[in-house]
């Protein structure tokens, strides 16, 4: 029987098992990480953000191909199957595993394969893939098991046409329609890149709006774009059943209508990985979601156990996950701890989307005085000679101070435009102003001129009494 001893074992090799293992390392700590798959990375490198980005990636080249009249002297417009993009996309994942297994042996962080479970606080039992077992005994112990999809029991995903965001990825043919149960990001994300390849997707939303937390001129763009690329956008129904046969499945929904296609994807909910993990050995309990409860220094309820990442809910985002594991090790090696609560969002639809700060019905609501400015990618020179004229920069901002309160963009390159307000949001009391975008020259032509524009947009809507 093999006994291990650590100062830190993390439970969890995603982004905030990484973000936990290599900063503990760096400070002088004996670490260990345990995965209980047969390779490190965790759903985000294998089963979500590195795979399914890397699909849209793929569909976005396909796209232009098909629509850019340059390519029309290499040939006519091509149809490609969902099995050949998934495997241009399948290439990114074992470079990314190459780089998780790199970085923990340069920092000497000890990797154990096999399903963990709590015999104490302080005591982890692995039960390796032959069923031999391991014992683990560490100071602190963290858990970064991450999430996987929701499945309700009266839905059978054994069938062939059935699946869920992990098993998508698996999907070794090409329907012409498709349904997708849930409009939340996931769900919009891969209604958008499923419309791309020309399939004709329903889209079942169970709310009255796509993605309320957001801007509602960013919701609304989404919902046009989604639309135009020739999704059925479904508000407010909620499913009350699913049949499948060889052929076809079928959803009937609580309204009486029926919905048919090749394939349901559902994307409706997600579950904490922590069952089997003994929490009852220690005195934790998950909620119904299988979700953990954590302090701002990320420590649960038993002193030593501490946990990050989508296993503690919102804003189950890899970036915010990787900051909460970085944070967790802090807290453990007595250092400040920064909780993680201003992450942008980034939702990698076509196009995408990314936002942060306060949204105009917020602002509305709190009584808060704003202007807005805005920029329109069409009107950009970079925009144009892209040829990614969708999309805008929205900056929210207070008429006195300048202050900027929100920003909000939707179009290519967002989730990279966005950092630059995020900079600017940042600074305290006269630094955080819209000012810096007319006092500094941009480059040009680039998409980042986008904050030059809006910001001169928002100023000439003061000066204009």
């Amino acid at each position: 029987m093999a006994e291990y001893n650590y100062d830190l074992l993390v439970i969890g090799s995603g982004p905030a098992g990484e973000g936990a293992v290599i900063s503990a390392a760096k400070a002088g700590k004996r670490v260990a990480v345990i995965e209980r798959k047969e390779m490190i990375g965790g759903n985000c490198a294998h089963k979500g953000t590195v795979p399914s980005k890397s699909l849209r990636f793929a569909v976005k080249q396909v796209i232009r191909y098909n629509t850019q009249s340059l390519f029309r002297s290499i040939g006519d417009p091509q149809w490609v199957s969902y099995p050949k993009i998934q495997e241009a996309a399948a290439k990114v994942i074992a470079k990314q595993v190459d780089k998780f297994s790199s970085d923990f042996a340069r920092n000497r962080v000890a990797v154990h394969l096999g399903q963990a479970a709590f015999v104490d606080k302080n005591r982890v039992e692995v039960t390796l893939s032959d069923g031999a077992k391991e014992y683990i005994n560490a100071a602190n112990v963290m858990i970064t098991t991450g999430s996987r999809p929701y499945r309700p029991e009266n839905v059978d995903f054994t069938h062939p046409r059935v699946y869920d965001s992990d098993t998508i990825l698996k999907m070794q043919h090409t329907p012409r329609t498709m349904i997708v149960y849930g409009a939340g990001v996931i769900g919009c994300e891969y209604a958008s890149i499923f419309a791309g390849l020309g399939i004709k997707v329903d889209l079942i939303n169970t709310r009255d709006r796509l993605l309320s937390f957001l801007d509602d001129e960013i919701s609304d763009a989404l919902s046009y774009h989604l639309r135009d690329s020739g999704v059925m956008v479904r508000h407010c129904e909620e499913f009350e059943s699913v049949t499948a046969d060889q052929n076809i499945v079928t959803m009937q929904l609580q309204s009486g209508k029926q919905i048919k296609a090749d394939a349901l994807l559902w994307c409706n909910g997600r579950t904490g990985n922590t069952d089997g993990l003994g929490l009852e050995n220690i005195g934790l309990e998950a909620d119904h979601r299988g979700q953990l409860q954590v302090s701002e220094r990320y420590e649960t309820s038993v002193e030593g156990i501490y946990a990050a990442g989508d296993v503690i809910g919102w804003p189950s985002l890899a970036s915010a996950s990787f900051d909460q594991g970085r944070a967790a090790a802090r807290a453990i090696c007595g250092q400040s701890v920064r909780f993680v609560s201003d992450a942008p969002t980034g939702i990698y639809t076509l196009p995408e989307i990314s936002s942060l700060g306060k949204t105009e019905r917020e602002l509305t609501e709190a009584r808060v005085p704003y202007e807005v400015g805005r920029a329109f990618f069409k009107h950009t020179a970079r925009g144009q000679i892209s040829g990614e004229d969708v999309g805008m920069l929205k900056l929210l901002f207070r008429p006195d101070s300048l202050e900027i309160l929100g920003i909000h963009c939707f179009g290519a390159e967002a989730a990279e435009i966005i950092h630059i307000g995020q900079a600017i949001m940042s600074q305290k009391g006269e630094g955080n102003s819209i000012k810096f975008f007319v006092r500094n020259t941009f480059n040009y032509p680039t998409m980042a001129e986008a904050y030059r524009i809006a910001a001169l947009n928002g100023l000439n809507r003061l000066l204009r009494f």
